[in-house]
């Protein structure tokens, strides 16, 4: 990242907007389109369609198309984030409110750096990063506990299941894409997972038996709204904001979206879809979001391994580089 290349401040906070609020939202919008439309369903349809856009976008752009090995490595990142992430998430919507799931889902940063931990060997296990895991299973535990002492009905624990799988789903994902062949255009490299992953959770629906007795003309107007919401806010508006910040802020930076999306989630199911937000919510929820906020903040810790791969890029491409890298 170029410093003297700095964006507009506006243009940086209104990305910031899009992928704070915009994602945070449509944690509710699939909870709308559950209660009608099967979840691997709704989820196929949602990203089958936003793949298809985004596809044709690169192309119209003369974007260069991927190669045979770049697909085979979208296919393989599809079944992932979208096939066991999302359609994961979309199912478990069915029986956990849209604000927990979103907060189970801020799990994410936590399970990314057990990755960094065992496989990219770009973190060690501190005293401090043993505190913020075991924070954040805690908050989890909270939240599927059946004491009464909460005063409030525990989330199912399939759903939360379901949840903590996705979460490490797209965790490895991400160790996964730093390793296999992508197109060098990243939203060329999503569009072509967006539509293979749209393609296997329509397999997964008709496997599941979802298209049976489904009728189109039952859906609500609230539901087929829900669903156009997911497709150009969440997948086009929203992705497109999250690709632009990775190049222009600090991951770190960019990562804060995991826990202020909770929050917004719970806000808005809490408002709009009378969602109950009592004692096991809040304190669940709180634990999650230290053990996040203190996961991303943290300094990494190099290792010998990636210490003598960065003096090698540096011998071999000069500091500078290594810097703006």
């Amino acid at each position: 990242m170029n410093a003297n290349a700095r964006p507009a401040t506006w243009k940086t906070l209104l990305a910031f907007a899009m992928v704070y609020f915009v994602w945070g939202s449509t944690y509710f919008a699939i909870r709308v389109g559950v209660q009608e439309v099967p979840p691997f369903l709704l989820a196929g349809i949602r990203f089958l369609i936003a793949g298809a856009i985004l596809f044709g976008w690169m192309v119209a752009c003369r974007t260069t198309l991927p190669s045979r090995r770049e697909w085979i490595s979208g296919v393989l990142l599809a079944v992932l984030i979208f096939v066991l992430d999302y359609g994961l998430v979309f199912w478990a919507e069915q029986r956990v409110p849209s604000g927990l799931t979103a907060v189970m889902m801020a799990m994410i940063p936590v399970f990314m750096a057990l990755m960094e931990i065992l496989f990219l060997r770009t973190q060690q296990l501190t005293l401090r990063l043993s505190l913020a895991l075991a924070i954040g299973i805690g908050g989890v535990v909270v939240l599927v506990s059946r004491s009464a002492a909460f005063g409030e009905t525990p989330i199912q624990v399939s759903g939360a299941a379901a949840l903590l799988i996705a979460s490490v789903s797209w965790s490895v994902a991400t160790v996964l894409t730093r390793k296999l062949p992508l197109p060098a255009s990243k939203p060329m490299s999503s569009a072509v997972q967006m539509l293979a992953g749209g393609v296997m959770l329509m397999v997964v629906a008709g496997v599941l038996g979802e298209f049976r007795g489904f009728d189109v003309q039952a859906v609500s107007r609230g539901a087929w709204l829900a669903l156009g919401y997911l497709i150009i806010a969440g997948s086009i508006v929203a992705f497109t904001a999250y690709v632009w910040l990775i190049h222009h802020e600090s991951p770190t930076k960019v990562g804060t979206y995991a826990y202020v999306n909770s929050v917004v989630a719970v806000v808005i199911g809490h408002f709009l879809g009378g969602e109950m937000v009592g004692a096991r919510t809040l304190l669940g929820s709180l634990l999650v979001l230290v053990s996040v906020l203190v996961i991303t903040t943290m300094p990494v810790k190099k290792t010998g391994e990636h210490q003598k791969q960065i003096l090698i890029t540096e011998n071999a491409e000069g500091p500078e580089k290594t810097q703006i890298a």
